[in-house]
């Protein structure tokens, strides 16, 4: 028992060190194992690795190779592009240089040509050279002969008439000084002759041109001016109880009242053109306001007479503006405006004046002179004939003495005094406005002096246009410088109206003498009338 005893406390400690033991080897075991279990994992992760870093550099050579094929693409697109514009760039040069090359081509075919035409030039002077040397020569040996000839001529002549030189060179010389002032006074009185007639042709030319670059309308007046009146009790209102009335009217205008039995008109009479007008207008204001009495017709002759003056301050500056005239003196201007109701043989004095004034001014410009000047002489020539009722002597040294007067230049104060050949004429601009003012008052319809004469050119030019066939009526006008000629639309058609008016200008041709031309206007149009109802 006590040895069993033994063994079963003695087990224990073997029991422990076998499990220390087992425990130990359990633990290197277990180390072991790890280690294989890390060293496994180790390789697998490894072996992961290498797998994925092979993945990569595929991938990257795929990539690589990816990219060398685009930049290598890129590259040949490149080099293709530029090869495209170098070709560009070269035919562009090709082209330039061909261009250039065909300009030297024609260059030197120009510059061979002018060789030629120098070449051919030079062989043509040498020529010419040779024939010319060949031609002095000649000459010169025939000059010889000449003088040799003349010397013998001289010295026969010498012994046949017993003659020195010297008194033969006079003899000679005396005859052809006669004979030479023969053809010198011939020769002098054709000339003189030719430069009349030019001279003549220039002046008559001038003056046509400048009347008919400018026809100014003539107003046709009288002495005499009528009122209408509204019915004959009118005529007793304006005589007035005792004729008190009429007497005011004339004693404040200065007019004769005429009232006779003439129906619907009274006359007023006076030598004055501004009192007259003053005295009509007046007139039909008294008419027309119904109140007829001495006080009235005063207020109203006075009212009248303010308008008037304002009235010939305007006309006086529309002339001065019209004619391009400036720098008047305010009187002058109001004298100017005056002629507005003056009237020189039935022509009215201002237009007369600005018509003058334009024909003098046209002149002298085509005589190289002042044509403002000239202008100014032609719009102020008859400037006294607004004063000629106020003062003594005649319109030419009463109009000299005004323009004088209010600081006109001394070729506008001779203008005025001698343009009716009063004077000698000593200033160009005289002479032209003396012919100016002759042009304008012998225009035709321009003077009563002409006025038959006028109208019965006028009446034959419309009654040889009414003469042919499909003419309807006929209208001279431009003081029958054109005549316009209606068509009937039914008679005619477009082509017989152009030789109707043809016809018509030939038969004035034939059977009219006039000056300058006559323009004939033939006008033919169909009118549709219909009525609506």
């Amino acid at each position: 028992m006590a040895p069993t005893l033994s063994m079963e406390l003695a087990a224990p400690p073997i029991l422990a060190d076998v499990t220390e033991t087992v425990l130990v080897v359990a633990v290197v075991i277990a180390v072991m194992l790890g280690f294989a279990v890390v060293k496994f994992l180790d390789y697998l992760r490894k072996r992961d690795a290498d797998k994925e870093a092979a993945q990569i550099i595929e991938r990257a050579e795929i990539e690589a190779a990816t990219r060398r094929k685009e930049a290598a693409v890129e590259a040949r697109e490149m080099a293709l592009q530029e090869k495209g514009k170098l070709e560009k760039e070269n035919e562009e040069i090709r082209r330039q240089l061909h261009d250039r090359e065909r300009k030297l081509d024609k260059a030197e075919d120009a510059i061979q040509s002018r060789a030629d035409q120098l070449q051919k030039q030079e062989k043509m002077v040498e020529s010419n050279q040779r024939r010319l040397a060949e031609k002095v020569e000649d000459a010169t040996r025939r000059q010889k002969e000449l003088d040799d000839l003349l010397d013998l001529e001289r010295q026969t002549m010498h012994q046949l008439s017993g003659l020195s030189r010297e008194e033969a060179e006079s003899r000679l010389l005396g005859r052809l000084e006669k004979e030479l002032v023969r053809e010198q006074g011939a020769m002098i009185m054709r000339y003189e002759r030719e430069a009349v007639e030019k001279t003549q042709a220039k002046a008559k030319e001038m003056l046509i041109t400048a009347v008919q670059r400018f026809a100014a309308a003539h107003t046709a007046e009288s002495t005499t001016s009528t009122v209408d009146i509204p019915n004959d009790e009118m005529k007793g209102r304006i005589i007035g109880r005792e004729g008190r009335n009429i007497r005011a009217l004339e004693k404040a205008t200065g007019v004769d009242v005429i009232i006779d039995d003439t129906p619907g008109v009274v006359i007023v009479s006076a030598f004055d053109p501004v009192r007259r007008e003053i005295a009509r207008i007046a007139l039909n204001k008294l008419i027309a306001d119904g109140r007829i009495h001495p006080t009235r017709i005063e207020e109203l002759v006075a009212e009248t007479e303010k308008e008037i003056e304002g009235e010939i301050r305007r006309h006086g500056e529309e002339a001065m503006q019209e004619a391009q005239v400036f720098g008047v003196h305010p009187k002058v201007v109001e004298l100017l405006g005056r002629l507005r109701y003056r009237t020189s043989y039935s022509q009215n004095v201002l237009r007369h004046s600005i018509e003058v004034s334009f024909i003098t001014g046209m002149l002298a410009e085509e005589m190289g002179l002042d044509g403002e000047l000239a202008r100014r002489a032609g719009l102020l020539h008859d400037i006294g004939k607004a004063a000629d009722h106020d003062l003594e002597g005649g319109h030419p040294k009463i109009g000299a003495d005004l323009l004088k007067r209010f600081g006109e230049g001394p070729e506008v104060v001779h203008a005025a005094l001698g343009h009716h050949d009063d004077i000698r004429p000593d200033m160009p601009y005289t002479v032209l406005c003396a012919a100016a003012d002759a042009c304008s008052a012998s225009r035709p319809g321009a003077r009563r002096e002409t006025l038959d004469r006028y109208i019965k050119r006028m009446q034959e030019l419309e009654s040889i246009a009414t003469s042919f066939t499909g003419v309807q009526q006929a209208f001279a006008i431009q003081a029958g410088r054109e005549v316009r000629v209606i068509a009937s639309a039914r008679d005619t058609t477009d082509e017989s109206a152009a030789k109707v008016c043809r016809d018509i200008a030939r038969a004035f041709e034939e059977q009219l003498t006039y000056p300058g031309e006559i323009k004939v206007t033939l006008i033919r149009e169909t009118r549709i009338i219909e009525t609506a109802r």
